[in-house]
């Protein structure tokens, strides 16, 4: 069955509508979707380079002929996937194109292509982990900073970029295409159930879609991404001797 994209897409607006709504109607939704702003532009940037990065490590030099091997954020970004990841929690860069057939030939081209997809969302994790210890380090070492009213700013927008980087770590392990961890989960599948995958994968996007908008797979990672994010802060703040509170 053929579902018109153009309706999903309109579905999809509409939602992001209200969620445009709600921001400018609550009080202090404008200033935490500021100090969101930075959390997005790196996670995002730094998720597609690896991605442009890994290929061109592995012999594939398209990423870098079409100017992705930077950390430019305009060269990143989706307009899309950058509004949902503003508006929804969840979101995506614009896809850095690759060819596998010009891999150098020292794994399969499989693996290589579920080596490329699984970059970006450990670029993320790896981000989200510096940032913390970052923010960590600042109340350990500079604990009259960290309670001043510039203090408060700086963390609350380090806590945005790890908690940003996690949601868009986990969010692109989801395994639907067009996310990465479709790519990921084909290159450890066999022949025939990789072909039928890459055959479906309209299919798998109506889905992922979907259970986007009826609101399951916010159900999923949400609590995902608080675990993670909780438990990093625990572990952080153990390691600097802090108490957290």
């Amino acid at each position: 069955m053929y579902i018109d994209r153009r309706i999903i897409f309109l579905i999809i607006a509409l939602m992001l509508f209200s969620s445009f709504m709600t921001l400018f109607s609550q009080e202090g939704a404008l200033l935490s979707f500021v100090l969101s702003i930075p959390g997005i532009l790196v996670a995002i940037t730094f998720h597609e380079f690896a991605h442009a990065l890994a290929a061109d490590k592995l012999g594939d030099d398209t990423p870098r002929i079409q100017g992705r091997l930077n950390l430019n954020p305009f060269t990143h970004l989706d307009p899309f996937g950058t509004i949902m990841l503003i508006f929804a929690g969840f979101g995506w860069g614009k896809p850095v194109e690759i060819n596998p057939r010009n891999f150098n030939r020292s794994i399969s081209l499989s693996k290589a292509e579920a080596i490329v997809a699984a970059a970006g969302p450990i670029m993320n994790f790896i981000l989200a982990i510096i940032f913390e210890i970052i923010s960590c380090a600042i109340a350990k070492f500079s604990p009259s900073f960290y309670f001043s009213t510039t203090g408060i700013i700086v963390d609350t927008i380090l806590n945005s970029i790890v908690i940003t980087n996690i949601g868009l770590g986990i969010f692109n392990l989801i395994p639907l295409p067009p996310l990465d961890g479709s790519k990921i989960l084909a290159g450890f599948l066999p022949y025939n159930a990789r072909n039928w995958m890459d055959s479906h994968s309209q299919i798998f996007e109506i889905v992922f879609i979907a259970l986007w908008i009826v609101g399951i797979l916010s159900l999923i990672i949400s609590p995902l991404i608080s675990v993670v994010y909780s438990s990093l802060s625990y572990l952080c703040a153990s390691m600097f001797g802090l108490t957290i509170g």
